[in-house]
């Protein structure tokens, strides 16, 4: 399967207003009415997917000065297909001077046999605000996971300012001190725009100010639930 969704923000008279919303399934967007200057959109998985072989691509277009939240509604499974290649799920994020997007997905679980590759790329103008969280669960309850390998890379007024991939699913790795510690749940948090803090650690989470500007944070949990309370406890500090 193959599937092209686009999602265009624009900023007027200081509301923002959805130019363009293209879904194609199983990449469903749906919008929220709207309460406030901003826009909310949910993306809703509206097939089984991604299985081995799909090739999905989402784009998004944030405009200057307009505020985008795109969040899913329910986990994404990674599974196998009848052939055995690797699904891909690439989204493309633009956002403009002074424009504000928040990408949060629900987690993605990795099932048995699964090979997934996905990818993110966001081209940040320096005055931008960009925050997503990427939440990975290793299997289901009592299973082995597949293989994912997620990239970041984000450039932010024009200079890199993150390029990163991690690789789950490999026994010997993930239960490795220096890869995941036996943890099932790894979450990745980017933020741009909001200012930079000291760098932070606690117990199997970590916040890095990056030299390009923005913050990185890395968290280990048992589960989805204790990743959240983890989410919760940095953000009230």
């Amino acid at each position: 399967m193959k599937a092209h969704a686009r999602l265009v923000a624009a900023c007027d008279d200081g509301r923002t207003v959805l130019r363009e919303l293209k879904s194609m399934a199983p990449l469903t967007l749906v919008p929220r009415r709207q309460r406030g200057p901003g826009a909310v959109v949910h993306l809703v998985n509206s097939a089984t997917a991604p299985l081995g072989g799909d090739e999905l691509r989402l784009e998004i277009h944030v405009g200057a000065g307009a505020e985008l939240k795109l969040s899913g509604v329910a986990a994404t499974l990674a599974l196998p297909g009848l052939r055995d290649v690797p699904s891909l799920s690439t989204v493309e994020v633009v956002v403009e001077p002074g424009g504000s997007f928040a990408y949060l997905p629900e987690p993605t679980v990795v099932t048995t046999r699964a090979d997934h590759v996905a990818v993110l790329r966001a081209d940040l103008a320096a005055e931008a605000r960009f925050h997503t969280r990427e939440v990975l669960v290793l299997g289901r309850e009592g299973e082995r996971p597949g293989r994912l390998s997620s990239t970041v890379h984000v450039t932010c007024g024009g200079v890199p300012a993150l390029r990163q991939t991690q690789t789950v699913g490999d026994a010997i790795l993930d239960a490795s001190l220096a890869v995941l510690a036996g943890h099932r749940v790894l979450v990745t948090e980017v933020e741009f725009g909001g200012g930079c803090g000291p760098a932070e650690s606690g117990p199997w989470w970590s916040r890095t100010p990056l030299a390009a500007g923005g913050m990185l944070t890395t968290a280990l949990a048992p589960d989805v639930v204790t990743a959240t309370a983890l989410d919760r406890s940095r953000t009230s500090r």
